[in-house]
């Protein structure tokens, strides 16, 4: 087990991944997400992979094989009128390989990932879940994260 940045080497591996939770978020609202998608071209992949503030982790499994990502931002609040100035970490993706779940990667990328944001100097790492995945929310829960804020919505017939 071995967890670094990702490389450009890894946009085939990133795809699998990404269209895995591109699918999972089908399932769960087919209203708002498209099926057999990814959340990036391989072009936008390429240029996020070498931006700083966008630090991609990968967590390579046996045969040198990517069981995992964490799709990270870092973000400061500056100058703001009522937020306090403060650095953090904006979680933006975290996926483990479907036949990979169950073995605590997630739980090592999260930790890694945690550790990268102390190092940054970040007061805190925020992450967006979709209601229709409970089994997210568990896992972020079950790591001691709780709802900052709440999205709702009304849809309208």
């Amino acid at each position: 087990m071995k967890i670094r940045l990702a490389e450009e080497r890894d946009i085939p591996g990133l795809n699998r991944l990404l269209r895995q939770v591109a699918n999972v978020h089908h399932e769960g609202r087919p209203d708002l997400f498209r099926g057999n998608v990814k959340k990036y071209t391989d072009e936008e992949l390429s240029a996020l992979l070498k931006d700083e503030n966008r630090p991609v982790f990968v967590y390579i499994g046996e045969e040198e094989r990517i069981d995992g990502y964490a799709f990270c931002v870092l973000k400061r609040t500056a100058g703001d009128n009522i937020l306090t100035d403060l650095r953090s970490l904006y979680l933006d993706d975290l996926c483990v390989e479907e036949t990979k779940r169950g073995q605590h990667i997630g739980r090592t990328l999260y930790e890694h990932v945690l550790r990268f944001a102390k190092e940054q100097g970040c007061y805190n790492v925020t992450l967006n879940v979709w209601s229709c995945n409970p089994s997210a929310m568990g896992f972020y829960q079950a790591l001691g994260m709780q709802p900052q804020k709440i999205c709702m919505e009304k849809i309208l017939d």
